[in-house]
């Protein structure tokens, strides 16, 4: 519940989220949160968590006020932890520190917290303010939230076409479909997501590396994995051979003589392999898949294709948001869609979503869009 907050408290609570968002793809499984110390209108300290999840927003922010945290607020985007875990509970380490008001943008649903951040603080005379600026924080929060509240991850498609809806020419020429503004775009999200996911197809034929390739940002690559039931993918792909050196992921149906050297083999080669049931129609049950996903720690992960996975996400509502670029080109009707179909006959039967925002990349145009709001 709000009790008495401010203009003031708004804005600093935005800056919080704003060095929230510089940990997304680096803290799973924990969220990343951003905090920030105030202490008379001067920020004395910020702090956002650090990659592997740990130290935490407050730990880092607490560090940098030192003694000037003593009667500040702290500004944080999710609610402060209470439980003993490898580190000290961050409620008691802002109450040590002697933080007399406490600005907080979204309650943790993590049972292991849940409220008792809030209840520390309060019992120590703290004052606490919930709720401000809380669809903000929700929204770079959301996969953390997510995984606590459905077991799943947040899911965003991210699809790259021409004006026309196509991913390639009729021969299968792609390269390339937007331009280098859109596609460096394209590379930040690889950045600030968890994991990067394809199908069995767009692997094979398309041999991505689906790493990062951003200059200053390369260890900033997700988790690689490819949704492939039967095993095609070749041993000889760059994401078998790099399955070392970038953390690949396979999910696939379970064990059979047949595959069991081919198994050994990706094995061999580090990549980590899941085993999934088919679903009704044969195909990997992309639930199954998603639940697996969250029970490792992913929060946020990037579906890039191609349309059959991006299709049947679609299809099965595990789709939360859309990044959409379009380039200023038309290949015609003859070209390859991007999404296959997924069985709509009727229009009041089509996936719809609000439009969060459209930005122009040079004659290139990127819309995001929220298939939850």
């Amino acid at each position: 519940m709000i009790t008495t907050t401010t203009d003031v408290d708004n804005s600093f609570m935005q800056a919080a989220i704003g060095l929230a968002e510089r940990g997304l793809g680096r803290t799973w499984p924990n969220p990343s949160v951003g905090c920030i110390i105030v202490n008379d209108g001067r920020v004395v300290g910020r702090g956002w968590t650090q990659p592997g999840g740990r130290p935490h927003a407050e730990t880092e922010a607490l560090l940098r006020a030192g003694d000037d945290a003593k009667g500040g607020i702290a500004y944080v985007t999710l609610e402060p932890c209470a439980h003993q875990g490898e580190t000290p509970p961050c409620a008691q380490s802002l109450i040590d520190a002697g933080i007399a008001r406490v600005v907080i943008g979204v309650e943790d649903p993590d049972p292991r917290v849940s409220g008792g951040g809030i209840e520390m603080l309060r019992d120590a005379g703290v004052a606490v303010d919930v709720g401000v600026k809380a669809a903000e924080v929700a929204q770079v929060t959301n996969g953390f939230l997510k995984r606590m509240v459905e077991s799943r991850p947040h899911v965003t498609l991210k699809v790259a076409t021409t004006l026309d809806g196509r991913i390639a020419t009729k021969s299968g020429d792609s390269e390339w479909v937007t331009s280098d503004g859109a596609r460096r775009s394209g590379q930040m999200l690889r950045a600030n997501h968890d994991a990067i996911l394809v199908g069995a197809r767009t692997a094979a034929e398309d041999n991505p590396s689906l790493t990062c390739r951003l200059a200053g940002l390369e260890d900033r690559s997700p988790v690689r994995i490819v949704v492939d039931g039967r095993m095609r993918l070749p041993l000889t792909h760059e994401l078998v051979t790099s399955a070392n050196k970038h953390p690949t992921w396979l999910f696939t149906f379970a064990k059979t003589p047949q595959n069991a050297d081919r198994r050994r083999a990706y094995n061999g080669a580090g990549v980590e392999i899941f085993d999934v049931t088919p679903d009704p129609a044969g195909n990997p049950d992309l639930n199954e898949i998603v639940n697996l996903m969250a029970e490792k720690g992913l929060t946020r992960v990037l579906v890039e294709g191609g349309g059959i996975i991006a299709a049947a996400f679609l299809k099965q509502g595990l789709i939360d948001e859309v990044l959409w670029y379009r380039a200023a080109k038309i290949v015609g009707g003859d070209g390859l869609p991007a999404i296959a179909g997924i069985g709509i006959e009727r229009l009041i039967d089509a996936k719809r979503m609000n439009r969060l925002y459209v930005e122009g990349i040079g004659d290139d145009v990127v819309e995001r869009y929220s298939l939850t709001g």
